[in-house]
């Protein structure tokens, strides 16, 4: 069930911890085809309630769960756990087309009282039982996983009577086989360090999120997260794989560039509502980034489009 053009809206204007329903309550499943950099130059770090699927068709770019960062080519398919941060950004000079596949647990019967929800959907949805989160065409269960994922396209491109009935059982089949090599574990305890980290990570992306457009200073949220400056700023890209700087600026310029496609506000006006006090800099940094200028990223894509 295809709905880009919704999906652009929300990729544009990102929040850190999606509210936004990507899914209809009576059938709580999406698909979302993208492309990046042509719909956006990066997803930042975000997480949602709703598991996600991301699903490799053509091309190379780079995707991100939680700490660890994958060079991503088409055909792989990488599944992110509800509460799980998550990101995207293009390698330079490269595209890729991808489906963001978008479902509720409860869509496969999480909120029954019955033994497939009790023993696998709602460990699946509270973290107890970890899936893998990279499935690469060299995997032994590929062929199948992906066999799954691609019915379920063509059920939803067809439409045929009973096709969501396909697609609930196509996810359920999915799991059964992702369970075979799935991790029984516990939820994280919120003493240990990886649930801190995730937790504190997720502070600083809000705060990044709700005064992207304000001085920010590298003290006091360093500070929030008990860390001296040095410190977060070598903990920040050891769990980002960006500097605090420069991930900072690339917000702000995607924001930026948002704002250009989707407004006919002044440059000047664009650069200081985010973040950029000085036009001559953020000229700079836009050329830079998207090798053009505000101008001429702006004709381009009220013309015949970016790329």
């Amino acid at each position: 069930m295809s709905k880009k053009a919704e999906n652009n809206t929300l990729v544009r204007n990102p929040a850190y911890r999606e509210t936004k329903h990507h899914t209809d309550a009576m059938f709580a499943f999406n698909v979302y085809p993208c492309t990046i950099p042509t719909d956006f130059t990066f997803v930042p770090l975000h997480w949602h309630d709703s598991m996600e699927i991301i699903y490799v068709k053509k091309g190379n770019g780079v995707v991100q769960v939680d700490f660890h960062t994958y060079t991503a080519d088409a055909g792989e398919i990488f599944l992110v756990q509800p509460g799980h941060l998550h990101g995207l950004r293009s390698i330079f000079k490269k595209r890729m087309e991808y489906e963001n596949i978008i479902f509720d647990m409860n869509f496969l019967g999480s909120e029954s009282v019955d033994l497939c929800s009790q023993k696998y959907l709602l460990p699946i949805e509270s973290g107890k039982i970890k899936l893998p989160t990279h499935i690469g065409k060299n995997h032994e269960l590929y062929p199948s996983i992906s066999a799954c994922l691609n019915t379920t396209d063509n059920l939803c491109a067809l439409r045929t009577g009973g096709y969501e009935l396909g697609v609930k059982g196509q996810l359920m089949t999915l799991f059964s086989l992702l369970l075979q090599i799935a991790d029984q574990q516990k939820v994280p305890s919120p003493d240990s360090v990886s649930y801190k980290n995730v937790e504190k990570l997720k502070s600083v992306l809000s705060r990044i999120e709700l005064n992207y457009d304000k001085k920010l200073s590298i003290n006091d949220i360093a500070g929030e997260c008990g860390y001296s400056a040095s410190h977060f700023m070598r903990w920040f890209k050891e769990v980002t794989g960006s500097g605090f700087l420069g991930y900072l600026i690339e917000y702000r310029l995607n924001r930026a560039a948002s704002a250009l496609r989707d407004t006919n506000d002044t440059i000047l006006d664009i650069a200081e509502r985010n973040g950029f006090e000085n036009l001559s800099n953020f000229n700079r940094l836009f050329k830079k980034k998207f090798e053009m200028t505000p101008s001429q990223f702006r004709r381009n894509w009220s013309g015949t489009g970016y790329f």
